[in-house]
């Protein structure tokens, strides 16, 4: 019997209980034993595993989150690491290795690929920016997330005349902004691939005013920055992974707009409830349709790849390829956002 393991790395999202019982499900009709590998590549390094089953994925698939566990432990930063999970692989008799991940997750498993470990990728970060797929897993659920908020902060700023900052994440690229931005009416959209001109931001916001209106939503991703000025962050320290931590730039937006338009302004962060709970219908049909194809490229020995969706079908594209670089907003895509700003 041919064993293969599974591992969930970075940033939880909802929609990685699906792959995981995607993998299972069609693992074992098809004579794998599936090993779950806990906390991403923490637990290859520290040989922490647990048999996965029929029964461990009951009742799994509308649940958030993962229920292998997950962290940002990159192999390659610790001294060592890289070979503990290559004789871990081995000891643990592994044939093939699937990793569910971002950019950080499947970089990793891209260079494991020349260590002779059998990798096969699947895509998932909330912010859609891995390159070689149209859509991750998570992102659906996190826009819907953030458009529902968005649209709860419409009616508190027009009961109280108020401009509200909504602070969303997206590092490098602005796509949960701008989709939810753009599903939630923003009256302004700010992402990490524009720099933030503030004359332009609050000329917009007093032309809305202007036309009697008492209150604007603006949308701010995480990562965004000021045209003169660095991005803003929580703490300057760094991750394994050489990401430092973000947050503030909706309180320094929503400071700046006050001062320079007298309009009272609040900010609303919604940091993690826009990863947390339940996947919609989409990520979990689409962690669904990326595990199975997992599992047949395992089946066909077809590693150093990850599953990709393409023009609504589902395709494998080289690691290496897929992990070379971000997908960033298209210019024209934020274009049609602009059509309804102020």
């Amino acid at each position: 019997m041919a064993r293969i393991g599974i591992l969930t790395g970075g940033g939880d999202c909802p929609g990685l209980n699906a792959v995981i019982r995607a993998v299972v499900r069609k693992g074992i009709n098809e004579g794998y034993e599936v090993i779950g590998i806990k906390n991403g590549w923490k637990g290859l390094i520290e040989k922490d595993t647990t048999p996965l089953d029929l029964d461990s994925i009951s009742g799994i698939l509308p649940k958030g989150g993962t229920i292998l566990g997950t962290s940002r432990t990159n192999p390659y930063k610790k001294e060592g690491a890289v070979g503990k999970v290559v004789a871990n692989y081995k000891a643990l008799g592994l044939d093939a290795l699937v990793a569910v991940g971002g950019e950080d997750t499947l970089g990793v498993a891209t260079k494991l690929v020349k260590e002779n470990i059998n990798v096969v990728g699947v895509p998932k970060t909330i912010d859609n920016d891995l390159s070689s797929t149209d859509y991750t897993f998570g992102f659906d659920t996190a826009i819907n997330i953030a458009t529902e908020c968005i649209d709860r902060l419409h009616t508190t700023a027009e009961s109280h005349h108020r401009i509200i900052v909504a602070e969303l994440m997206g590092r490098h690229a602005g796509w949960i902004a701008l989709e939810a931005g753009i599903a939630g009416g923003a009256d302004v959209i700010l992402i990490p691939e524009i720099p933030i001109d503030m004359d332009e931001v609050c000329a917009l916001l007093k032309k809305r005013h202007s036309r009697g209106k008492t209150f604007s939503i603006v949308v701010v991703a995480e990562g965004a920055q000021f045209k003169q000025g660095s991005i803003v962050l929580q703490e300057q320290k760094l991750d394994e992974f050489g990401h430092v931590r973000l947050g503030g730039i909706g309180e320094k937006l929503a400071n700046e707009i006050e001062k320079r338009t007298g309009y009272e302004t609040r900010v609303s962060v919604l940091g993690h409830i826009q990863r947390g709970g339940s996947p919609t219908a989409f990520d979990r049909v689409l962690g669904t349709r990326f595990g199975v194809k997992a599992l047949e490229l395992v089946s066909q020995k077809k590693f150093g790849r990850m599953v990709a969706l393409s023009a609504n079908k589902i395709i494998d594209v080289p690691l290496e390829e897929a992990t070379g670089k971000l997908k960033t907003v298209d210019p024209e895509y934020y274009e049609l956002a602009k059509v309804f700003f102020g």
